[in-house]
C-alpha cells in the first residue's frame, strides 16, 4: 500500500474527475486577504468547507441516538462563517465532490490551524468506489465559541492505494451514504 503524491492527485482529478471542483495548487489568498489554505499539497488534498451548516443544539432536549437520530437536535445555518457553541459541534460538508477509485482508501485529517484552536475535524474513511460530498464534523473542545470559515481549507485528504483490488467496494455493497449531497445526518 502506498500514499499517493501531488502528481497522482492532479492526474486523477483532471483525467478521471476524482475531485470536483479541483484546485491544482495550494490557495492561500483570495480577494479579501489570507485564508486557511486549500488545494493540492505534497501528499494530500486540502478540502474546503461549504457554507451550509447544522449546529448542534440541546434546546429540544432530545437524546442523541445513532439508531434513531432526531433532526431537531440541529439548527440549520447558511453563511460565510459558523460559530460553534462552547463544548459543542456542528456538521458541514465539503465544497468538493469525490469519486474514490476502487483500489483507494481515503483518510481525512484536520488542519493544524483549526487543531491549534481546539477545533477537531472528524470524518470516517472514504471507502473504495464511494462518491459524494463529504460530511464534516467539527467539535469545539474549548469553553469558548469557535468559528469555522466557509470556502476555506478545513481538512486534508490522504489517498492510500492498495496493492490489490478489494473484493467488495462501497458501491458493490450499496452503501447508505453513496452519492450524498449536502450535509447528511446519520442513517440507519
Amino acid at each position: 500500500m502506498s500514499i499517493k503524491s501531488d502528481r497522482w492527485i492532479r492526474e486523477m482529478a483532471e483525467k478521471h474527475g476524482m475531485i470536483e471542483p479541483f484546485e491544482a495548487r495550494q490557495v492561500r489568498q483570495n480577494g479579501g486577504g489570507r485564508i486557511v489554505s486549500y488545494g493540492v499539497s505534497s501528499y494530500g488534498y486540502d478540502v474546503r468547507c461549504a457554507d451550509e451548516f447544522k449546529i448542534f443544539t440541546n434546546i429540544n432536549s432530545t437524546i442523541v441516538d445513532p439508531k434513531a437520530f432526531d433532526s431537531k437536535s440541529f439548527v440549520d445555518f447558511k453563511g460565510e462563517c459558523c460559530v460553534i457553541p462552547p463544548n459543542s459541534f456542528a456538521l458541514a460538508r465539503t465544497v468538493e465532490f469525490f469519486r474514490i477509485p476502487r483500489k483507494v482508501l481515503t483518510i481525512c485529517l484536520g488542519k493544524s490551524t483549526y487543531a491549534r484552536c481546539g477545533i477537531i475535524v472528524n470524518v470516517t474513511p472514504l471507502e473504495p468506489e464511494w462518491e459524494g460530498h463529504v460530511t464534516l464534523e467539527f467539535s469545539n473542545t474549548t469553553p469558548l465559541p469557535a468559528k469555522i470559515y466557509a470556502n476555506e481549507g478545513v481538512a486534508q485528504m490522504l489517498f492510500l492505494e492498495s496493492d490489490e483490488i478489494c473484493e467488495t467496494s462501497y458501491k458493490d455493497r450499496g452503501g447508505k451514504y453513496m452519492g450524498q449531497k449536502g450535509v447528511t445526518l446519520p442513517k440507519t
